[in-house]
């Protein structure tokens, strides 16, 4: 399967001969594709999908990652992941418009409306496969994760209300599976939304919810530290009993931290909502700059002031595993924020994958009412299977880690850096394709590192 597109296989093009020129697109042509009318973004609606996607349910486990690689790896740690991503993002803003085959003289350049229409377009249907595979199983994991992390969510609010009426050593576990069940019920209505331009309103509504709760979770986080009188942790982190366990929980709080980081997936759904006056490609870098600035703030003060706070002792997850319990209002709006934020999150990741299958059984040809019924009922099985992984595998931790280093490496550094090469026609021993790609190969090492620590701990929490 392939990457949701508007146009078919090149159908939608640009009058500008040069992709980074500041002229305006034709009038005629665009009333001609029918684009003017839905290509309305600008920098705002931009950083809205920026922020759902990437302030997620990632930032939530940065102070556990934290305290597993100290002061000094674990600030580091964060600030080349957040520098990677931005790197991918302003690499893949020249990925937009691609040289067009089918009729060079009457419109030279072409959109790419999606990652895998890209990737197909600069490198080739060989890789055009096999991102594909990648960006699905990049959709999907999305989806597991977050349905997870809200069921998470909801599950502390009823504990919150336990715990305040009858004390904090009170027992208050509860299930999350009918949390689950019930996100899933929410997503099977949400999925019916026709497309990803129909969700910018969710995605600021979404994006608003996610910088809530992540002020909140940072201003708890201060407050605690503020009350212990000290800033607690260490700068070699959580001590472990062997050497072996140590390396596996590092392994781990990579892979979170990477899955906390990067939004390059769906990076060109978000241009192609774009306005072309300007450019697109000015309005997304301007859009990177603001988020990379954004969400590397975030991150770094949810993982700091939580680490900060509890030290050895650091949760899983800030804002469920019950560190703070007071005051119970503020961490049940917080839950309630993230709640609400996965459910627009989960869309913004899942319409381009739905827009993929369209593409692939060409809806656009089909009766309405087929077409209708047959949305009804793949969307839906997607939801039931998203849903039903998440009630197998209620881990939040070991669940991020795997879900971060599964496809970190191939569509934040890989792909981005081997299309630049090509469009820039960089020869392979020149200085900067060196450079890239040994961050590419450097990449790649680590995600391996905290894949093999993650799935460690995913079997480890299932099965012992």
């Amino acid at each position: 399967m392939e990457g949701g597109s508007d146009g078919d296989d090149g159908k939608t093009f640009l009058l500008n001969s040069n992709s980074s020129s500041s002229s305006e697109s034709s009038p005629m042509i665009e009333k001609q594709v029918g684009r003017r009318e839905e290509r309305s973004g600008g920098v705002w609606t931009a950083l809205a999908h920026i922020t759902t996607a990437a302030i997620g349910s990632g930032v939530l486990s940065l102070a556990w990652s934290m305290s597993q690689l100290g002061w000094i790896a674990g600030p580091i740690t964060m600030l080349v992941f957040s520098a990677l991503t931005l790197t991918s993002a302003l690499l893949l803003c020249n990925c937009y418009m691609s040289p067009n085959p089918i009729d060079p003289l009457l419109l030279p350049y072409r959109r790419n409306a999606s990652y895998v229409d890209a990737v197909r377009a600069i490198l080739g249907k060989k890789n055009a496969w096999l991102c594909g595979v990648v960006v699905h199983i990049n959709y999907i994991k999305t989806g597991i994760v977050y349905t997870l992390t809200s069921s998470f969510s909801m599950r502390a609010i009823q504990m919150s209300n336990c715990y305040h009426t009858k004390g904090h050593t009170a027992d208050c576990e509860f299930e999350t599976t009918h949390y689950v069940l019930l996100f899933g019920f929410v997503q099977v209505i949400m999925s019916q939304i026709p497309e990803f331009r129909k969700t910018s309103w969710l995605s600021i509504v979404a994006a608003i919810m996610s910088v809530v709760y992540a002020t909140i979770g940072s201003a708890l986080g201060l407050a605690k530290t503020i009350e212990n009188g000290e800033i607690k942790g260490s700068t070699g982190g959580v001590p472990a009993f062997s050497a072996a366990e140590k390396t596996w929980s590092i392994a781990q709080a990579i892979g979170d931290i990477a899955f906390a980081s990067p939004y390059s997936l769906i990076f060109l759904e978000i241009m192609d909502t774009m306005k072309s006056n300007p450019p697109e490609k000015v309005t997304m870098k301007k859009a990177s700059l603001a988020a990379a600035t954004t969400i590397g703030g975030f991150n770094l003060l949810c993982g700091g002031l939580g680490y900060a706070a509890f030290g050895n002792s650091t949760p899983g997850n800030l804002l469920t595993g019950f560190g703070f319990y007071d005051p119970y209002w503020l961490i049940d709006f917080a839950n309630a924020c993230i709640a609400l934020h996965l459910v627009g999150g989960y869309q913004v990741y899942t319409q381009p994958l739905y827009a993929s299958v369209e593409k692939c059984f060409d809806m656009k040809q089909m009766p309405v009412g087929k077409l209708n019924l047959l949305r009804l009922c793949y969307r839906t099985a997607y939801v039931g299977l998203t849903t039903g992984v998440a009630v197998m595998f209620p881990y939040f931790n070991q669940v991020i880690g795997v879900g971060g280093a599964v496809t970190f490496w191939p569509v934040v550094l890989y792909f981005p850096v081997e299309m630049y090469l090509v469009q820039k026609k960089i020869g392979a021993w020149r200085v900067e394709a060196i450079v890239l790609r040994m961050c590419s190969l450097m990449g790649l090492l680590a995600m391996i590192f905290a894949f093999v620590g993650s799935i460690k701990g995913l079997l480890a929490a299932k099965f012992i």
